[in-house]
C-alpha cells in the first residue's frame, strides 16, 4: 500500500510540474513563444544574460572617454552659498548662486517643520541692476525641498550676483520667518 501511495504522490508531483518546467524554459511545448518574452525567469525578474547581453562583437563602438568614466562629462556648476540658516519657527534654509556654462541663478535649499505652509521669495541680484524673482510655495513637511530661479545669460563675474531667500507666513500681514542670503555672513561673524 505505502509503494502505492509513492507511486500516485510521484505521478501527480510530476504533472503537477510540467507547467513549472514549461514557464522556466519560456517558449511552450511545441518550440512557439509564448508572447511573454522568457517565462517565469523573466517574470520574476531574473534574466538569462546569453539572452539580454549582446556579444562584446555586437555591441556599439563607445567613445575612448565614456569607457574611462563611464558616464558622459557632466559641465561644472560653480556655487557660492552663504551658511545654513534656522529659525525658532522651524525653517531652515540655504542659500546659493550657481554659474554653469555662461549661466547664472539662485537656489534655497529649505525645510519647513514650522506646520504651516509658506511663501518663499528668491531674489537674484547681479550687475548693472539685473534681477530675478521668483515666488515658491512651501508645503507643511519635514521634507527637504528647493526653490529655484530660471538660469539667465550671465552678464558679469560671479562675485557680482548675490541671492536672498525670504520665507513667510501667506497671509495678510505676511509674518516673515527666515531670511537666508548667499553672502549671509554665518551666525555669529558679526
Amino acid at each position: 500500500m505505502n509503494l502505492r501511495l509513492i507511486g500516485i504522490g510521484a505521478g501527480v508531483l510530476i504533472i503537477l510540474s510540467l507547467p513549472l518546467a514549461g514557464a522556466i524554459a519560456g517558449p511552450d511545448f511545441a518550440g512557439q513563444d509564448d508572447g511573454k518574452g522568457g517565462g517565469l525567469f523573466k517574470t520574476l525578474g531574473f534574466s538569462d544574460p546569453a539572452r539580454t547581453s549582446p556579444s562584446p562583437a555586437a555591441r556599439p563602438a563607445e567613445p575612448a572617454a565614456s569607457r574611462r568614466s563611464g558616464q558622459a562629462e557632466q559641465p561644472r556648476t560653480d556655487s557660492r552659498c552663504g551658511p545654513e540658516l534656522s529659525s525658532p519657527h522651524g525653517v531652515e534654509a540655504q542659500t546659493c548662486v550657481l554659474v554653469a556654462e555662461g549661466r547664472t541663478w539662485g537656489r534655497s535649499y529649505y525645510r519647513n517643520t514650522s506646520g504651516h505652509a509658506l511663501d518663499a521669495v528668491l531674489t537674484v541680484m547681479g550687475p548693472a541692476g539685473r534681477t530675478v524673482q521668483i515666488r515658491c510655495s512651501v508645503g507643511a513637511g519635514d521634507e527637504p525641498g528647493l526653490c529655484e530661479t530660471p538660469k539667465e545669460d550671465s552678464a558679469g563675474e560671479p562675485e557680482s550676483y548675490s541671492a536672498v531667500a525670504e520665507f513667510a507666513v501667506p497671509d495678510d500681514e505676511g509674518q516673515l520667518l527666515l531670511r537666508s542670503g548667499s553672502n549671509s555672513p554665518a551666525p555669529g561673524d558679526g
